[in-house]
């Protein structure tokens, strides 16, 4: 078979042509699928390890099946890109750095990361590893984009979320910071903005950062008033149709998510996008049949995202597998005899898809390739190490001492000691079937240095003709004084009428700004030129105009200080001069991801993510003149999307989300799962549609346990996610929370009672 070869797609620009790399990038949960991929014509395939990854439920490798799936993989013109895409908690960075050490002597050409100290970490120690941003960054504007260059990315998954015009427009800044792009064109898509989805970590301790997702979207709820009972339940994503304008958008990679999908899926919906982009470089022209996409497992597709028209229609009231309901429809079968055929007729074409992936892979091996070493020793002639594989699968080679082999004087060469001295020569790639001595002759002596020497020049031939980089011990991070002697309070509000609650405490008050706002608006500049006490307070989310007018915000300002849950604004702050502190939804675990952000933006600060428990948290080494903030009080929340929660629960009249809804819609509702528990749906004015947990974090142990780390407790007192709940007069809140910080532990049991219904799960349960 030969080589899966790359198309350069030649497009228009200006006045002159410009050629460039269009990649096919394939799932592969376990070796079979990534053997489906390589058959089917993939360009690249993504897999994971048995640790670090975001789909634990997939089967994921070995390191030993790694290097083989490195080997069969090149050998067909296809390149690997490894996941280590998870959040990373302090006491694993020595396993982490093991496992960095192992890949920079592999041929993996790429890593996959989420975890901000991982950035880090490869950048001053790893630097041959190539990095790549995961989809769990949710990358939607382009101050993230510069954020990530100067991190160290060389290609960035941009949030799935994103219309053709706005991975246009990202795609372009992408390629200004010598950066490609990826962009999801195929399998499962999530609600909720991917990294910021907290549903499962709340609701089952199983954290989507973690690869550890429980997918509390897809589950059953009670009937909503629209009828559903699965109203989170998303259609897969299909992008099929819509290659031309991917092209034209000159994105780099299309990918096709699917690691916890078996080979059949993943050569099925490989092979048909080949085909389709294959068609389109040599024609111009798709196939206008995409039915085979439907021939393995889908909800339904959708590629209303991509469009930029978010339809009830993207939903569908069925988590499950959708492909025998499609071959219905599209049949018109209508009695039981019809259907029965139907249903025949597509399991005997997955069976003959079955049957023509299972002979094209046949041959495909992932085995370490056997070799034997033999050792020669001549007087008067150089040592010779002879190193054969077995079965001939590549060339016999063989390195020779500088000096002639002479009479020994008290220490002559022996199988012994060679056999001590060349071990660990061989390289995960290989077997050692044993050694061969019997041309070794008796009382001969070459320096010993040379025996290294010769070692070493083995070791670099088994590893590629490429240097073996050596083990690399990467310091604990020594633990730096605090900011503030005893900690202190700050607040949230999102609203000028709780600014009464500034007069009674002298914590710093945050204000939140919203994720979206009006062109050319004032009204929130004008709030922070008014009241400077006021700290502003950047969403995670800022798309497009959002993001500009965010920026607008910082410009005309200009405050001391922000807290932003966004690394696009914290670069243009950083450019700015401004101080900047890390909000709680960077998701930020361990001490190398504070020092990313310190070195790379100049943080001042940075709040500790609340999924993490006691003793996840208690080794966390701050940089030099840094405050650590942690929230004791907040809602809680699961999930935010663009699409909206409430065309499936109240209902809409409006047939799909318009440009105003995110600036005037404030609607609030109720979801009951199936075990009673409700949970509120919650849209502000300016938000997006969000989902919070029925009780409130309130965590007064952190208090007692950690004075000595943290410099500031936080605490929520915004509106949001509070659902039907009676709120508590916020004035009193404050006083109590001050109270507590301080050490007065006898107002717990007030505050209890005015926040009666809550929960400080994560905290005892972590990642």
């Amino acid at each position: 078979m030969p080589p899966q070869k790359y198309y350069y797609i030649k497009t228009e620009a200006s006045n002159f042509i410009m050629s460039r790399k269009l990649e096919l990038l394939a799932p592969g949960g376990d070796v079979e699928a990534i053997k489906a991929a390589i058959v089917a014509g993939a360009n690249a395939v993504y897999c994971g390890l048995d640790i670090f990854n975001a789909r634990n439920r997939a089967s994921n490798l070995s390191f030993d099946e790694l290097n083989g799936v490195l080997r069969l993989a090149h050998e067909y013109g296809c390149e690997v890109f490894l996941t280590l895409n998870v959040v990373i908690l302090e006491h694993e960075i020595k396993s982490l750095v093991k496992v960095l050490n192992q890949l920079v002597n592999t041929t993996v050409d790429g890593i996959i990361v989420q975890d901000l100290g991982v950035f880090n970490l490869i950048k001053k120690h790893f630097p041959t590893l190539d990095v790549h941003a995961s989809t769990q960054l949710t990358t939607h504007n382009e101050g993230q984009l510069k954020f990530l260059s100067k991190v160290g990315v060389s290609r960035v998954n941009l949030s799935r979320e994103l219309n053709i015009t706005e991975i246009k427009e990202m795609t372009a800044v992408a390629h200004e910071h010598d950066m490609l792009t990826e962009v999801f064109v195929h399998g499962s898509l999530c609600i909720a903005f991917s990294g910021q989805c907290y549903s499962s970590s709340v609701s089952v301790g199983n954290s989507g950062n973690r690869g550890r997702c429980s997918q509390a979207c897809r589950d059953e709820y009670e009937v909503t008033n629209v009828g559903t009972k699965y109203p989170l339940n998303l259609k897969d994503n299909s992008a099929y149709f819509d290659l031309p304008e991917l092209v034209d958008a000159k994105v780099d990679s299309l990918k096709i998510e699917g690691r916890i999908k078996g080979a059949h899926y993943v050569y099925t919906v490989v092979e048909n996008w080949r085909k389709n982009i294959n068609k389109f470089v040599e024609t111009g022209e798709l196939y206008e049949d995409d039915s085979n996409l439907h021939k393995v497992f889908n909800r339904g597709l959708t590629n209303k995202f991509l469009k930029g028209n978010l339809t009830k229609d993207m939903f569908i009231d069925n988590p499950r597998d959708n492909s025998v309901n499609y071959a219905v429809e599209k049949s018109n079968a209508i009695d039981v005899v019809q259907i029965q055929d139907v249903k025949q007729d597509l399991y005997t074409d997955k069976n003959a898809i079955g049957a023509t992936l299972e002979e094209k892979v046949k041959s495909l091996s992932i085995d370490k390739i056997a070799v034997t070493i033999a050792f020669k020793a001549t007087l008067g002639e150089p040592l010779t190490v002879v190193v054969t594989p077995k079965d001939e699968v590549q060339d016999t080679f063989e390195v020779k001492s500088t000096s002639l082999l002479s009479e020994a004087g008290q220490k002559s060469i022996t199988s012994k000691e060679l056999e001590k001295r060349f071990k660990g020569v061989i390289n995960p790639n290989y077997e050692l079937l044993g050694y061969d001595f019997s041309e070794l002759g008796e009382n001969l002596a070459v320096p010993f240095r040379e025996l290294t020497e010769i070692k070493d020049q083995v070791a670099f031939l088994l590893n590629g003709s490429r240097d073996v980089i050596k083990y690399v011990e990467v310091a604990a991070l020594p633990q730096q004084p605090k900011v503030e002697e005893k900690p202190k309070l700050s607040m949230l509000i999102a609203d000028v009428a709780d600014l009464n609650v500034c007069d009674a405490t002298d914590a710093d008050i945050y204000f939140k700004l919203p994720e979206s706002f009006k062109k050319r608006d004032r009204k929130y500049i004008n709030i922070f030129l008014e009241n400077p006490r006021l700290i502003p307070w950047f969403p995670a989310v800022l798309i497009g105009k959002d993001y500009d007018e965010a920026v607008k915000v910082l410009e005309e300002v200009k405050p001391a200080r922000i807290v932003t849950n966004n690394t696009g604004i914290a670069y243009k702050a950083f450019e700015m001069g401004i101080e900047w502190v890390a909000g709680p939804f960077l998701n930020t675990t361990n001490s190398h991801a504070l020092v990313t952000m310190k070195e790379t933006l100049n943080c001042a600060g940075a709040f500790i993510s609340n999924e993490i428990n006691k003793g996840q948290m208690k080794h966390i080494r701050r940089p030099e003149n840094f405050k650590l903030a942690y929230s004791i009080y907040h809602p809680i929340l699961m999930m935010t999307s663009r699409q909206c929660f409430f065309q499936q629960t109240v209902g809409c009249n409006k047939p799909a989300i318009e440009a105003g809804c995110m600036l005037k819609c404030e609607k609030a509702t109720t979801i009951t799962n199936v075990k009673g528990i409700s949970f509120a749906v919650d849209k502000q004015k300016g938000g997006y549609p969000s989902i919070y947990n029925h009780e409130q974090f309130l965590n007064m142990d952190i208090v007692t346990d950690f004075s000595d780390l943290f410099d500031e407790f936080f605490i929520d007192l915004t509106n949001i996610g509070g659902g039907s709940k009676e709120q508590a007069d916020k004035v009193e809140l404050v006083k109590h929370f001050e109270k507590l910080i301080n050490g007065d532990m006898s107002v717990q049991e007030e505050l209890f009672t005015m926040v009666p219904i809550n929960t400080n799960d994560q905290y005892q349960q972590g990642l």
